[in-house]
């Protein structure tokens, strides 16, 4: 076969028309040190903190220490696999993890690897890690309420979308509980949950996934795990990540919610990064810049402006304390960028008080003006009852005579708190909370023997469902209007305790 002189010309025309000229430029480095998670990089002179770079087998680090002579890396995967000497590469482009609705219903690493066996994650939008919070210009007052489903939450320390509520107690009180029925609670709102899970036992991690599971709740959830075994740099960046999957709904007018389970194992990850790279020791050992490495990740959860989409994160950091002390350095630093705080109390949690709220130091400083106003108007002084209840029961405790009015005071006190415990993963809505408690601080319960509140509640939310549908339509139409359950002759008002006195005639102690 003979080719003639013109098509070879126009071949070789065809290829110097298409010919690139691909010289892949990038900063190598070579390994010095590697131990620990972390690695002493020799030659990567132009890297940028927070930059990504890429060790051999595909094994991501993160520039974390910019030194004169070395670059300290965070290795975010094995760094068992890395050896001193082998060469490293800079990617020019800052640690990114994948957003959009592909990562809903899943469990992931805090890079966005798939860690539930259901596949790789088919996201082609990334956002990155590490981003300034929106200012003060693009955010507007906490104004729509983020109801947890907790009588006590709801009630005393309400929690308004955009806000920061910290959940704070020793081990083994309930934290978790706390943030996991807020969690089954939006369901149906529309709402994004994301709980992010740092250094804790993945059989506990398993436990949660398993309840969300079963509740409906995993199908408007993400869950971020960087367990008690995976490497310090992993739980470090784990909310970081968390929040940056949480942003992407936020900025497109969606509301979030994300509880952090907790950020004192995030600090201890934090402490051991920065000793390993001989950042200087200060308080309990913790570097100088803990503080900031909490306030630029819970700054993050904001109620952006209507111009941005009005959407919203609200978010639930957990910190644990050691034998009830808050005035250590970690939890009093969450608490001073928190807007409240949910204190949990061993000695109530012990007693059968769940969630074992103490009423005295919990405080939400913004919620209050996006507390449902029926709901206001019922509980507005139950918090500061509770507070003196406490008082008057330890007093009582000393066995003195009591006058009638204090007596009627700890009986009406015993009956609320028997009122405000709630079993866990079933949170109550906004309606039925109001009717009980209107119920037990108008004293339609002061008739009711203490060990049958419970069984008053559940059968009386029971009879207003199945009898008084109507009463609770009303309510729930009424319930932001100013004047609802204020005034005793108001419309709805008169219905509820209509209701009420008509239950209490059929409804037999024990």
């Amino acid at each position: 076969m003979k080719i003639s002189a013109d098509e070879i010309a126009s071949v070789i025309q065809k290829e110097i028309a298409n010919f690139e000229s691909d010289i892949d430029v990038r900063e190598v480095g070579t390994v010095l040190e590697v131990g620990d998670g972390i690695a002493r990089v020799h030659g990567l002179t132009n890297v940028a903190a927070g930059e990504m770079v890429e060790f051999p087998g595909g094994i991501i680090g993160l520039a974390f220490n910019l030194e004169e002579n070395s670059v300290g890396i965070i290795i975010l995967g094995d760094y068992l696999k890395i050896n001193e000497g082998d060469q490293v590469k800079a990617l020019n482009t800052l640690l990114s993890v994948p957003v959009g609705d592909a990562i809903v219903g899943r469990v992931l690493d805090p890079l966005g690897n798939p860690l539930d066996g259901k596949g790789p994650v088919s996201s082609t939008e990334t956002r990155p890690v590490e981003i300034i919070a929106a200012g003060v210009a693009e955010r507007k007052p906490v104004s729509e309420p983020m109801q947890t489903g907790l009588k006590a939450v709801d009630a005393m320390t309400p929690v308004g979308r955009g806000q920061r509520e910290l959940i704070i107690g020793d081990r083994k009180t309930g934290k978790t509980a706390v943030g996991i029925d807020a969690i089954i609670n939006q369901k149906g709102s529309g709402v994004k949950c994301f709980y992010i899970a740092v250094g804790q036992k993945d059989s506990s991690v398993a436990g949660v996934i398993k309840e969300l599971e079963e509740r409906g709740a995993m199908d408007y959830t993400t869950v971020i795990v960087s367990g008690a075994s995976a490497p310090a740099p992993l739980q470090y960046i784990g909310p970081y990540a968390g929040t940056a999957m949480a942003e992407h709904f936020m900025y497109n007018g969606q509301h979030c919610l994300i509880v952090y389970d907790d950020l004192s194992k995030q600090a201890v990850a934090y402490r051991e990064l920065s000793l390993l790279m001989r950042r200087p020791p200060g308080r309990e050992a913790y570097p100088g810049d803990v503080f900031y490495c909490h306030s630029r990740l819970l700054e993050r959860s904001v109620k952006l402006n209507d111009d941005l989409g009005g959407g919203s994160i609200t978010s639930f950091p957990i910190i644990e304390t050691q034998e009830g002390e808050v005035s250590a350095y970690i939890p009093t630093n969450v608490i001073s960028i928190t807007d409240g705080q949910i204190y949990l109390q061993p000695d109530l949690f012990f007693s059968g008080v769940r969630p074992a709220m103490n009423a005295g130091i919990s405080v939400s400083r913004v919620g209050g003006a996006a507390q449902v106003k029926a709901m206001k108007n019922v509980a507005g002084g139950l918090r500061l009852d509770l507070a003196s209840f406490r008082e008057l029961e330890a007093f009582a405790q000393l066995g003195t005579d009591l006058d009638p009015a204090t007596q009627s005071k700890l009986d009406r006190g015993y009956r609320m708190v028997e009122l405000l415990k709630q079993p866990q993963y079933k949170p109550l809505n906004v309606v039925d909370q109001i009717m009980v408690i209107f119920a037990g601080t108008k004293g339609y319960l002061d008739e009711v023997p203490v060990k049958d509140v419970q069984r008053w509640e559940s059968e009386f939310l029971e009879f207003i469902q199945t009898k008084k549908k109507d009463v609770w339509n009303a309510l729930d139409e009424n319930k932001d209007k100013g004047a609802t359950m204020k005034k005793s002759d108001d419309e709805t008002t008169k219905s509820v305790i209509a209701a009420i006195e008509e239950f209490n005639k059929s409804f037999k102690a024990s």
